[in-house]
């Protein structure tokens, strides 16, 4: 799919997805992104430029070029620089009102459970040594697309609390989500949980010896045992009662986990701890479902799907570029982060409804 060719010759068709209470003019000038229509006469051209830049790819001078032989807008590379420097919070805006479209899904009243996958991924800006930003991202297992999305620095965490996990919600997460702020946050709220244990960062209660229990496993049969998360009374955090449910590994993938458990370490001048090498023998996991409802064997065919999570973060590097960030600028690497995700829900969108078109092109 040619986004350039769908920027430039199907835009009304691409503007009918946006959010249907979404006032283009009114929500650019509430937020700032276009006070004065000098070389850019409408909202509507703004984010024209604006996707141009994010999902074409485009250098600055190459958007200013290809707008003013399309008869878009008429403006210098620096004058374009500005006004992404103030479209982050009307890209904000607007990306969150499309996802509010697909919070709630039509047919979610007869869904027994909704299954959302939890996961983020680090993008740098040029030249980085280290990573800058973060986006969270919330993937609905039942629809297969992306319900959420957040984009923070470097020091805004993964957790739980970041995701709006109701009752008869289930939420399937990587051991980054193994703490105990993040948890409660979910299971005040009537969510449901999934996630990969971390026995470092997430204490059990002290007469439970996880690994005495992980070496008693049987080859290729899954176990679980009741057990509570330590309580936290620092921060006012009571025990909590969860399931751990695990399987032995295979010597193979338990000898995969181990090496890259070492190369890891090995690149940053640190030693592999014994028990750290010990786990990766074993799929452990942490759940807040009973065994009435959620069996140990389906809890672990529903960790599994977390590779749907990962194939979407793939699609938006591999397809978007979305971590082929071009700027060093704070809020011109907003506008754009922002633009790339609210593109990827309308090309979304635009796949879904290309499935149901005849031959001509039309419904």
């Amino acid at each position: 799919m040619n986004v350039e060719t769908i920027i430039e010759h199907q835009w009304p068709y691409l503007l009918s997805l946006l959010p249907s209470e979404l006032d283009l003019d009114l929500s650019a000038r509430q937020t700032g992104a276009l006070l004065r229509k000098r070389e850019v006469s409408s909202a509507e051209e703004l984010l024209r430029l604006v996707l141009a830049y994010s999902l074409c790819g485009m250098p600055l001078r190459h958007v200013v070029a290809w707008a003013e032989v399309a008869g878009i807008a008429s403006l210098s590379n620096v004058a374009l620089l500005k006004r992404l420097r103030k479209c982050d919070v009307w890209m904000g805006q607007i990306l969150g009102l499309k996802l509010a479209e697909r919070a709630a899904p039509p047919d979610l009243i007869t869904a027994a459970r909704r299954v959302r996958l939890v996961d983020a991924t680090f993008i740098c800006h040029p030249g980085a040594t280290m990573s800058t930003w973060l986006v969270h991202l919330g993937y609905d297992l039942r629809r297969h697309s992306i319900d959420h999305i957040e984009l923070t620095d470097v020091h805004g965490g993964e957790n739980l609390s970041r995701f709006k996990v109701s009752k008869g919600e289930l939420a399937v997460g990587d051991a980054a989500y193994a703490n105990r702020r993040g948890i409660h946050s979910l299971v005040e709220t009537g969510g449901e949980f999934i996630i990969k244990h971390n026995y470092s960062s997430l204490p059990l209660e002290k007469d439970f010896d996880l690994f005495n229990w992980l070496r008693e496993l049987p080859d290729a049969k899954s176990e679980s045992i009741e057990v509570c998360i330590k309580a936290d009374k620092k921060n006012g955090l009571s025990k909590l009662p969860v399931r751990i449910v695990a399987l032995r590994k295979s010597e193979v993938a338990a000898e995969q986990a181990r090496r890259k458990i070492l190369k890891l370490r090995s690149k940053n001048g640190k030693h592999a701890e014994a028990r750290a090498l010990e786990a990766a023998g074993y799929t452990c996991l942490l759940t807040n479902t009973s065994d009435e409802l959620i069996s140990s064997l389906e809890v672990l065919s529903l960790y599994k799907f977390r590779w749907q999570i990962e194939m979407a973060f793939k699609r938006l590097k591999s397809l978007l570029y979305i971590d082929d960030l071009p700027t060093k600028d704070p809020p011109v690497a907003k506008t754009y982060l922002y633009a790339k995700l609210l593109g990827a829900l309308m090309l979304d969108d635009l796949t879904e409804r290309f499935l149901a078109f005849s031959p001509w092109g039309y419904r």
